[in-house]
């Protein structure tokens, strides 16, 4: 099978398309013929070493001192099943089915192989490979920090910060559904798009200060990374509270100390994914795909992901 390689982190010469045998699932296992994959910023930042700070060393360790461990990247996957071990009861052949391999990696590849315990759910009919892997990331990232952590109700006010972002243009989505108030951040070139999306005001960060001196809000996220804890509280009402996405060491450790503060990882979770599912099949969520590329040109994904501007995914069609 054709597959993508990395040889170490470092730039996008690291990625490679190598062919390689296919895997063969174990009794507990599922082999996926993977259809469509995507390019996150956090895979961009992992293959870079580009981590939050404090993190550099923990994700050495975690994922390879010197070079990956795991040998093929990619983590979201949209995709048919190809086979089953003979233990596995959850799923079937021919079971369209979207997921996270998550630390397992080897999706930017054509078949990838996961245990049938593993964060996978089955794609809603009518719903496209390409439009079930964009609404992975962002979406799983969203409904844990919005609706597992914060707690965003109907009639709360909430400012995103990099609103046309993977995570940021989910985020806007699923606070409406949660009939909040949005205000979403952003650059003038997304300016159209978060309003499409269904912010109530967006604010150009290029013309200065991402806020506005008439708002208070109940919550704060920030998805770029350049709003501080101490600046947030200034706009937040008494008992809002900041979300810091992608933060560092230092701002995760307060954050257990610091009521006002949610930080941390998103989790994985299939229930996420069955939200999800509900969400993308009744359109109440619409993935944004930026740009697709084949699974030969993953480096090219990778290089335009670097740049930062990216709005919502970046898709690999692999089949």
């Amino acid at each position: 099978m054709k597959a993508i390689a990395w040889t170490g982190y470092g730039s996008t010469d690291v990625l490679q398309l190598v062919e390689m045998p296919r895997p063969e699932p174990g009794d507990q296992e599922v082999l996926i013929r993977v259809m469509a994959s995507d390019v996150t910023a956090g895979d961009a930042r992992l293959r870079g070493l580009n981590v939050p700070p404090g993190f550099a060393l923990p994700t050495r360790l975690m994922f390879g001192l010197l070079r990956p461990r795991k040998r093929v990247p990619g983590m979201d996957f949209a995709g048919v099943v190809e086979a089953v071990g003979r233990s596995v009861s959850a799923f079937q052949p021919g079971d369209a089915l979207f997921g996270t391999a998550g630390t397992h990696f080897g999706a930017h590849a054509q078949y990838l192989c996961l245990p049938q315990q593993a964060v996978m759910y089955r794609i809603p009919d009518g719903v496209g490979f390409q439009e079930a892997v964009a609404s992975l990331f962002g979406g799983m990232t969203a409904l844990h920090f919005l609706e597992a952590r914060a707690r965003l109700s109907q009639g709360q006010s909430i400012l995103i910060n990099g609103a046309s972002g993977g995570v940021g243009s989910a985020a806007v989505q699923i606070a409406k559904h949660l009939q909040a108030e949005v205000t979403g951040v952003c650059s003038t070139a997304n300016l159209e798009l978060v309003t499409s999306l269904g912010a109530d005001r967006v604010i150009d960060y290029s013309l200065g200060s991402v806020f506005d001196d008439a708002s208070d809000y109940d919550f704060i996220m920030d998805l770029a990374g350049t709003i501080l804890p101490q600046i947030a509280y200034a706009h937040l009402k008494p008992k809002g509270r900041f979300i810091a996405v992608n933060t560092g060491l230092l701002t995760e450790i307060r954050a257990l100390v610091d009521s006002r503060l949610i930080a941390g990882v998103a989790e994985e979770r299939t229930d996420y994914l069955e939200r999800l599912a509900e969400l993308i099949a009744d359109a109440t969520l619409k993935p944004v795909i930026d740009r697709v590329y084949p699974l030969e040109q993953v480096a090219e994904a990778h290089r335009y992901v670097d740049l930062g501007h990216k709005k919502g995914s970046v898709v690999i069609q692999i089949d």
